[in-house]
């Protein structure tokens, strides 16, 4: 069987190539879904979103614990709650827009190429994008960067249908669309507008185009990314201003202003510096493309083709827009991705990589199972740095075995591959490796990154049924997880105000409960006496009670709170 998908893989048939790509993909990308929950930090937090759109019937504006999520626009959590409706299992729904937008990344990428050059480039387009650990690491979480990346490359599909292949208008205005549903996605879907500057640098340089054209087709393309961000701007901004909530119109205020513009120019957190993409991100997330740039060939290559110069322009502005901004994080460059592999194609598919340039990616290469023995054994050892990530739910022997099992995998692969072509070593170990980590990977790791589960169930009991319990400075897992009612006091609200909320709850009756953070300051509240509960999110949580609270407290401003009934659907 395997020498018949191969014997497809390579031949020159469109149709043929293009279904083992999607056989390949679809086993790497699917592998997994439904072993484990959402993780941190951010899929519990679209999950729960997204779950609650489906509970309360209120799909317009994003809410999380009762109160409104203002950060995001809800295009992705729309998506989420959609497979949540119809599959009723949110361990399958949460992975799954990704997982096919990732497949529509690959088929564009795959089809232009073919476009642009013949079927043999398209193949490599496809198996290069596969390649990136990035592109397929998103492919596989519920992080909203992997879908803006497939709206974006679909707007550059239609950009370079347009100028590269065939001119046709309707390739603007599906370009624009797409970048418009990319901005509700996420803000920076408009990217693919840069494209026009290298795209009539080139034109300017070549006088192939009069000036009158690159006016009206920025401004076409711009009119249609207007009018699929109005299709959701629109009804937004009516819904806010007639319902006459002050909630609704902070999330209008917020999602407009302080996550759009403040957020890039004066983000708040993970503030880089700005050579950090180019010393520390790309190096090890776009591997092995990013090492290949080291090759003189390709820009050899490069000077002389100019549909890949002009790629490579609009990956560099991708590149260097995300750098200008202080906030910064190594998804935010996953959109670049797709053109990257696409661009190098044509280069790959001519030639290989010098032979140096080989050598050293197997020497990478061979240097991961060394690392994986390693960590096996100073998980053995009981090495404080790595034992306390496993928050002591799981046994660092059964870790330890897995990192020792993944690299007798890559040793095997590597010595069975020794004398192969140093991408194929590549896609090989690559491909073991995804599908180890989504399966036996995990179930070792679920306990660790969903210790909210076991957190949630030990206090429920040992509360019993007819206590009430309250959460301060939650995290999603906990909504997510709860087996009973819950009442929390405004996430957005300030710390100290989150617990003299508490304090007056707790007051009002007794048989209430609270649970709470250890290791952050505790108004109103004597800790000391706290039962531990668990650890889970990097932190220790603290199950208080009546004899617990301070004598005296401060009175809140206004007293927030917000009830969670208890769900079946709440329990994954």
């Amino acid at each position: 069987m395997f020498s018949r998908l191969y014997e497809r893989l390579m031949s020159d048939d469109y149709g043929k190539v293009l279904a083992v790509l999607l056989l390949i993909a679809f086993v790497i990308i699917f592998a997994g879904i439904g072993l484990r929950s959402p993780w941190p930090a951010d899929e519990p937090r679209f999950a729960e979103v997204a779950r609650e759109m489906v509970t309360s019937g209120n799909w317009f504006f994003p809410i999380r614990g009762g109160e409104l999520y203002p950060d995001k626009p809800p295009v992705f959590m729309w998506a989420i709650a959609l497979f949540y409706w119809l599959t009723g299992n949110m361990k399958v729904a949460f992975l799954l827009p990704n997982a096919l937008a990732s497949l529509l990344t690959l088929v564009c990428v795959y089809d232009i190429a073919a476009k642009l050059w013949n079927v043999r480039t398209a193949r490599v387009a496809g198996l290069l994008l596969l390649l990136v650990p990035q592109f397929t690491l998103q492919a596989k979480t519920a992080q909203i960067d992997a879908m803006v990346a497939c709206w974006i490359t679909v707007a550059m599909y239609g950009l370079i249908r347009h100028f590269y292949v065939k001119s046709d208008l309707r390739w603007l205005c599906v370009s624009g669309f797409f970048m418009g549903v990319g901005i509700i996605t996420k803000g920076v879907g408009f990217l693919p507008i840069l494209f026009f500057i290298p795209v009539y640098s080139q034109q300017a340089w070549q006088n192939r185009r009069g000036s009158w054209r690159m006016l009206w087709e920025p401004l076409l393309t711009l009119g249609f990314m207007l009018l699929a961000v109005l299709c959701w701007l629109v009804p937004m901004l009516y819904l806010a201003d007639s319902s006459g909530n002050p909630d609704f119109i902070a999330y209008r205020d917020n999602i407009m202003f302080k996550q759009t513009g403040e957020r890039y120019a004066n983000a708040w957190h993970h503030i880089l510096p700005w050579w950090y993409y180019l010393v520390e991100a790309i190096p090890s997330l776009w591997f092995p493309l990013s090492f290949m740039l080291l090759s003189r060939s390709f820009w050899r290559f490069l000077v002389r083709h100019r549909i890949a110069l002009v790629l490579f322009a609009w990956v560099a502005l991708v590149v260097f827009f995300f750098s200008w901004s202080p906030g910064k994080r190594g998804v935010y460059i996953l959109p670049a991705v797709p053109m990257l592999a696409l661009l190098m194609a044509p280069w790959l598919a001519q030639q290989s990589p010098e032979r140096w340039l080989q050598r050293v990616i197997k020497a990478l290469l061979w240097l991961v199972p060394v690392l994986l023995f390693v960590a096996s054994g100073m998980l053995l050892a009981g090495k404080k740095s790595l034992v306390e990530h496993l928050d002591g739910v799981v046994s660092p022997m059964t870790v330890a075995l897995f990192f020792a099992g993944s690299g007798v995998a890559w040793l095997v692969i590597l010595l069975w591959q020794r004398r192969a072509p140093a991408l194929q070593v590549f896609g090989a170990v690559m491909a073991a490796t995804w599908l180890l980590f989504s399966t036996w990977g995990y179930v070792v790791m679920e306990p660790v990154r969903a210790g909210a589960q076991k957190i949630m169930a030990d206090s429920a009991e040992r509360i019993g049924p007819e206590a009430e319990l309250g959460l301060v400075k939650f995290k999603e897992q906990f909504l997510l997880f709860s087996p009973i009612p819950l009442t929390h006091f405004s996430y957005l609200a300030p710390q100290a105000e989150q617990y003299r909320n508490a304090w007056l709850w707790m007051q009002e009756q007794p048989n209430r409960y609270l649970f709470v953070p250890k290791e952050e300051p505790t108004p109103c509240f004597d800790i000391s006496g706290g039962e531990l509960m668990g650890i889970g999110h990097g932190g220790e949580w603290l199950l208080l009670d009546r004899a617990d609270m301070l004598a005296e407290c401060a009175p809140p401003k206004a007293l927030k709170r917000y009830q969670m009934p208890f769900s079946k659907d709440r329990v994954l």
